[in-house]
């Protein structure tokens, strides 16, 4: 019998990782467009509705709260579900509200429409982080991980090229219209990224599991280890009570002080 992580070592690094890294990558490009739009739109609505400092401040509270409140239930449903679908369903709903915010009649209509795309853009890290450890499996793939820093950079420093040529000529409800295509481009390849192996077998789903692992080995031009891929279904996931468990509650305060 062989594992997951046995299978994508043994396959190796090739053409599907390189592809995973491009397409994943991809979404923090969209992700830091539409986290930093806000930076380079908040003076001129500042302007159009007369806002004060706190009502401005406020739009940016507004996009992480979303951002903190749905990425606990896109978690969840991403246990439950899958992270394919998860994913697939966060950037049609970014992408859904990041449009519905240029039509925006108010100011109260922004704030809303704002948290509810930083609801969306928390749903990319649920397939992201899953697609980052097939990736740093392969032991020569390092540098890749290191490198897929520079899309969330490219993404920021594209929002604010684009911002210094949109805004003083056709108005920040445009700016905001061409920051959601790039997640609209990303939603037209989600048909080669496929659903985790080690999801499917830790629901059961061997079968699934091991037909994702053929396809990247496949690409790669590799093969699967012989044997059978047997791990057994996990019983119960992780809890949040797990987290301030006294085994790891040093580690979980770390990590939060960190972020």
């Amino acid at each position: 019998t062989f594992t997951v992580e046995e299978a994508v070592e043994t396959i190796g690094f090739g053409r599907f990782h390189i592809m995973l890294f491009l397409i994943m990558g991809s979404t923090g490009v969209a992700e830091a467009m539409e986290i930093m739009l806000i930076a380079v739109v908040s003076p001129l609505i500042r302007c159009e509705w007369q806002l004060q400092d706190w009502q401005v401040a406020l739009v940016t509270t507004m996009v992480f709260f979303g951002y903190m409140v749905f990425s606990i239930v896109l978690g969840l449903l991403a246990d439950r579900y899958g992270r394919w679908k998860i994913l697939l369903l966060s950037f049609l709903w970014a992408a859904y509200f990041s449009l519905l915010t240029s039509f925006a009649p108010s100011y109260a209509w922004f704030v809303f429409l704002r948290a509810m795309v930083g609801g969306g853009v928390s749903g990319h890290a649920q397939g992201r982080e899953e697609n980052k450890l097939i990736i740093a499996l392969c032991s020569c793939s390092n540098p890749l991980l290191s490198l897929g820093k520079v899309f969330w950079l490219a993404g920021s420093l594209l929002i604010i090229g684009l911002a210094s040529v949109v805004n003083p000529t056709i108005g920040w409800r445009w700016l905001i219209r061409i920051a959601s295509i790039p997640g609209i481009l990303l939603i037209l390849v989600f048909k080669f990224i496929p659903e985790s192996a080690r999801y499917n077998v830790s629901t059961g789903n061997t079968g699934a599991a091991l037909a994702t692992l053929q396809r990247i080995a496949r690409i790669n031009g590799a093969a699967v280890p012989e044997g059978h891929l047997r791990e057994p279904a996990q019983e119960r996931r992780g809890r949040f009570k797990d987290l301030i468990h006294p085994k790891y509650l040093r580690t979980t305060l770390q990590i939060w002080i960190i972020w």
